[in-house]
């Protein structure tokens, strides 16, 4: 890929060890950005492929559910490289026991509001100030189709991908006018290690929920945040946009 539309931008990618945010950061790397890979997990072979590929990037291991992490690796990456031009708030769990209203546990609601929805917060409450002071930033949220419509046994991770939509819009119209803008993507059933408990037939049955019938792959959605994330979005604020193979629409 030739277009260099991150040259000299600084990015910082939450989820990065695999996934939608390896795919984000790969992509945002591939167009001239450095991207900070932040991740609990090692991101060396998301940074080794950056690299690979030409750009640069660096890994730091933070638990973004943690605000005293954020406060101090936020100043550090500042330090080091005087701004932050991108935040991509991609690091997520999703439901490992029953997510219904009735038969969902304290425990796992707990743990989908503090990865999906609190962790977003972190990010926004940290980096924004950064990008304030700089007078330019991209923030992109993920949030997920389950948030626009209903879907079985997403009740804690529908409601926290749906905070993550509100946050984005306030977020957006608190800000508007300091040079940031704040964007959500709400992807479809993206093809990442974490369905890799989900039998094949399960999956042919995600595949054909979407009217291109196939899943999502991590460059899609990478291919979205790279618009999005760029100068050429100027223009754009407070949305969130399916990225789902047309799944919205059928």
């Amino acid at each position: 890929m030739t277009t260099k539309r991150f040259s000299g931008m600084v990015a910082v990618i939450t989820g990065a060890h695999q996934g939608i945010g390896r795919g984000v950061a790969e992509r945002l790397g591939s167009e001239g950005a450095h991207v900070v890979c932040l991740d609990l997990k090692d991101c060396n072979d998301t940074v080794a492929a950056i690299k690979a590929a030409g750009g640069t990037a660096e890994r730091a291991t933070m638990d973004v559910t943690d605000l005293t992490q954020w406060k101090s690796e936020v100043p550090r990456i500042e330090d080091k490289h005087g701004k932050i031009d991108v935040l991509g708030n991609i690091a997520g769990v999703v439901a490992t026991t029953a997510d219904t209203a009735i038969d969902l546990e304290q425990a796992q609601w707990d743990r989908m509001i503090a990865h999906d929805l609190t962790s977003v917060w972190y990010g926004m409450k940290t980096v924004l100030p950064v990008m304030i002071r700089g007078g330019f930033g991209r923030v992109l949220n993920i949030a997920s189709l389950a948030a626009l419509r209903g879907l079985p046994n997403l009740f804690s991770y529908s409601a926290a991908k749906a905070g993550v939509t509100g946050m984005t819009r306030q977020a957006a119209a608190e800000y508007a006018g300091t040079g940031v803008t704040v964007n959500a993507i709400a992807p479809g059933t993206i093809n990442t290690p974490i369905l890799q408990d989900i039998t094949p037939d399960m999956l042919d049955q995600f595949a054909a929920a979407h009217a291109i019938k196939r899943l999502g792959m991590p460059r899609d959605i990478g291919a979205m945040a790279a618009y999005l994330c760029s100068p050429e979005a100027d223009f754009i604020t407070g949305m969130t946009y399916p990225v789902d193979g047309g799944w919205s629409i059928v």
